[in-house]
This record gives C-alpha cells, sequence and structure tokens, in this order.
C-alpha cells in the first residue's frame, strides 16, 4: 500500500511509524518524478509491512519539504526510528531503489 504523507499526518505516519518509512518527495511538473511513480508504487505493494512507503507532495507540504532540505526531486528519504537514515536523489532502476532502502531500513 502507498501512503499518502501531509504536513498533517508526517509526524504520525513517518516519525512515529514503528517500522522504516520511505518517503518519496515529488511534484506533480517534475517528469522524473512521474518516471518514479509506477516503481515506487511497486516497491510500496513489495515491501508492506517491512517498510512503509509512500509521496510527499513538495508544492502542497512545502514545510515538510524544507525541514528535511529537499531541493531536487525527486528526493527519497528513508526514516528510520523517528530519524532520516539515508537520502537518495534522482530517477534510478526499481532494483537499485529497493536494494538501496533494505540497505538503509537495515533489512
Amino acid at each position: 500500500m502507498e501512503y499518502k504523507f501531509t504536513t498533517d499526518n508526517f509526524e504520525t505516519e513517518v516519525l512515529g511509524s514503528d517500522i522504516p518509512v520511505l518517503v518519496d518527495f515529488y511534484a506533480d511538473w517534475c517528469n522524473p518524478c512521474r518516471m518514479m511513480a509506477p516503481v515506487v508504487a511497486k516497491l510500496a505493494d513489495e515491501m508492506d509491512g517491512r517498510v512503509k512507503v509512500g509521496k510527499c507532495n513538495t508544492e502542497e507540504n512545502m514545510q515538510v519539504a524544507q525541514k528535511y532540505r529537499v531541493s531536487s526531486i525527486p528526493c527519497f528519504i528513508v526514516f528510520k526510528d523517528g530519524k532520516p537514515a539515508e537520502t537518495f536523489v534522482g530517477a534510478m532502476s526499481g532494483s537499485e531503489l529497493k536494494r538501496k532502502v533494505e540497505q538503509a531500513a537495515g533489512l
């Protein structure tokens, strides 16, 4: 299941999660972000129960994006125990993203 993270639910859904969380910071106008959307959706299904995977629209949730210094998108941040553990920027293959997430999450 792919989550939608917002300013209102970020603290509860991401920082308060008892499992690692991958947040995909994106914008609707961003071509690489659109290219990564099906990759992230597939990863959400594959990692369901082990890693919470979701998206955060940077234009609708600027405060969250600014807090975590998101300056280029797509930007992927893995949160573990309520803190950013790893950040990756840019489009990549599904297998590369999965490998990076597993490594950052300690799986």
